[in-house]
């Protein structure tokens, strides 16, 4: 085999579609626009999301619900965590950077802190926010809960 006997396998290559070069192409006349419309004229050009003068999708579904501009979204730690971070640190006062070190929650958001597991261990924390029921099962062992 040498380079001037290589071909591309059968049926891989079309001949290009020449559009408007005349009736013998097979392709003349409307140039396979169809007749008549918008979109059969030059310069032809739509908006995003233009259904052909139908009413649009965006238009014909109903709008509901409320956003809040001022919310305040927390990273939210359960007692769980926080018992297997103090485990892991040996520390019994965690604080929001201790948590960040630890990979519970990324730097720079409110945490808040949830009631979800058991405790064992007296801890000290410091966060935003504590559920009641957090609040609860860290006093109930004695611990402190501390609200920035």
């Amino acid at each position: 085999m040498k380079l001037n006997n290589l071909k591309p396998a059968a049926g891989s290559v079309k001949s290009e579609k020449r559009i408007g070069r005349g009736q013998g192409s097979g392709y003349g006349g409307t140039a396979t626009r169809g007749n008549k419309g918008a979109q059969a004229r030059s310069g032809y050009s739509h908006k995003i999301g233009f259904e052909g003068g139908q009413m649009p999708i965006q238009r014909r579904l109903p709008k509901f619900g409320f956003k809040n501009p001022t919310r305040v979204e927390f990273a939210v730690v359960n007692v769980a965590a926080l018992q297997a971070l103090s485990e892991k640190t040996g520390s019994t006062t965690i604080s929001i950077d201790d948590m960040v070190v630890g990979g519970l929650v990324r730097p720079g958001m409110p945490v808040k802190v949830l009631g979800n597991g058991d405790l064992t261990a007296k801890l000290d924390v410091t966060a935003h926010a504590f559920s009641k029921s957090a609040i609860a099962k860290i006093e109930a062992k004695e611990g402190t809960t501390t609200v920035l």
